[in-house]
């Protein structure tokens, strides 16, 4: 099944340009999801804003974004003020440096996308741009709105595309918990025993390693319900019989009688 493209745009290094387009590289389209719905009616339910302290609901128009600074006290802010903050949608990947492959260590890449030339006259640029950054062993970091959020992204070579990672913000990454203590020291004899255990662990990798088993029986409770819900037809009615009253229903009898009659052999 074809993937569908979510982005389309430019990708730009100085003065090289090539259409692109953006897919997610991951999809979440096959969890099993769940409606909330009243058990008496069935009828899906509706989630509203309400206020907290009047429980009267509240219109999308009187809806206000607010920063708290203090108990019940708040900065409020409109959404035109918010966006005026942000970097402009231009649609266009700059990128502005490069930084050695492997240098970012794993915890700030977020998500992942691939990035594909949306047509033949920006193919050429687009292989160029990935080529150079090749064989410089490097990754080129640009900025981008992408999901109503303005984000630092990675883009890295790989095989005949490039890959777009988007970057966690600083202020989401934690320092470690704790430093483990290097100058511990390993008995040799339970090295080598556990050398010889991950050795014998060890195994091509597959796709397989990472289903949800959860997701897995949930589908097969799913389909066994469905199986047992069985669809109740309704019993067909007899089709109504024409008249326009008793007289035609008897009349109707009296010939049918009086024509058995007429069969018979006289006694």
């Amino acid at each position: 099944m074809a993937r569908q493209t979510f982005w389309k745009g430019y990708l730009k290094l100085s003065l090289v340009t090539a259409a692109v387009s953006l897919t997610p590289a991951t999809t979440e389209s096959n969890k099993v999801r769940f409606h909330v719905l009243s058990r008496q009616t069935k009828n899906r339910v509706e989630s509203r804003y309400v206020d907290s302290v009047t429980h009267k609901p509240v219109a999308e128009r009187d809806q206000v974004k607010g920063y708290p600074r203090g108990e019940d006290d708040y900065v409020l802010l409109e959404d035109e003020e918010i966006e005026e903050v942000g970097l402009e949608s231009t649609r266009t990947i700059d990128i502005d440096s490069f930084v050695p492959r492997g240098s970012i260590d794993w915890i700030w890449y977020d998500k992942p996308h691939f990035l594909a030339p949306e047509d033949k006259v920006g193919v050429e640029a687009f292989c160029v741009i990935r080529e150079a950054m090749k064989a410089n062993d490097v990754v080129g970091i640009a900025r981008l709105v992408l999901y109503r959020r303005e984000r630092a992204v990675l883009l890295e070579p790989q095989g005949k595309g490039i890959i777009l990672w988007t970057l966690r913000y600083g202020e989401e990454v934690r320092e470690p918990v704790a430093e483990l203590d290097s100058k511990t020291e390993i008995d040799g004899k339970l090295l080598v025993l556990m050398k010889q255990l991950v050795k014998e662990g060890t195994k091509d990798w597959s796709p397989a390693m990472v289903q949800d088993p959860v997701q897995k029986r949930l589908k097969s409770m799913i389909r066994g319900k469905q199986k047992s819900l069985k669809k109740s037809v309704p019993a067909k009615k007899p089709a109504p019989v024409k008249s326009t009253g008793n007289v035609i229903n008897i009349m109707d009898a009296l010939k049918k009688s009086l024509a058995a009659e007429g069969g018979r052999k006289p006694r």
